[in-house]
């Protein structure tokens, strides 16, 4: 499920099958991040303060910001920058939240991206928020696949050609 609760806020729950420490892990292991993230690493040590960014399989930054909280295996917040298409980078940092909390026989992951301290006047502030209401939904499906079949999905293996 996934809703814009308003024009500078994406929320998105989805159950997975797996326990929480293994879920933390794709999270916030590189190892297995990019296997279903595009390729995609952590560059951060994890703890509060530190920076963070995610880097393209060619060095590149993606994003960047902070880590804000880091409580395993249960929740974890960090700040977040675009840094690679002109066309989605905003002034200042979104807020990105993942909690993780125990379902029956799942994880409930909640992943919320809000506006933090970005200017909501800012053009590209809605096409950024436009952005990540199509990113996550394939990104979070791609881990539930891996986690749950071993695999994950296709469209989310690779890093996009041209990119």
């Amino acid at each position: 499920m996934s809703t814009m609760t308003s024009p500078q806020q994406f929320v998105y729950v989805i159950y997975i099958r797996t326990t929480q420490e293994k879920l933390w892990e794709a999270l916030t292991s590189s190892d297995f991040t990019r296997r279903y993230w595009c390729e995609i690493t952590h560059d951060t040590t994890w703890k509060p303060g530190s920076p963070w960014a995610l880097k393209t399989p060619d060095g590149r930054t993606a994003d960047s910001g902070e880590v804000v909280e880091f409580d395993p295996p249960r929740r974890l917040v960090v700040s977040w920058k675009h840094e690679l298409m002109p066309q989605f980078a905003t002034k200042g940092h979104s807020r990105c939240t993942f909690e993780l909390e125990p379902a029956a026989d799942a994880i409930r992951l909640t992943v919320t991206h809000a506006l933090g301290t970005m200017d909501a006047s800012d053009a590209n502030t809605p096409k950024f928020f436009e952005s990540i209401g199509g990113g996550w939904p394939a990104i979070l499906s791609s881990l539930k696949s891996l986690l749950e079949t071993g695999d994950a999905l296709e469209a989310t293996k690779h890093w996009p050609k041209g990119m």
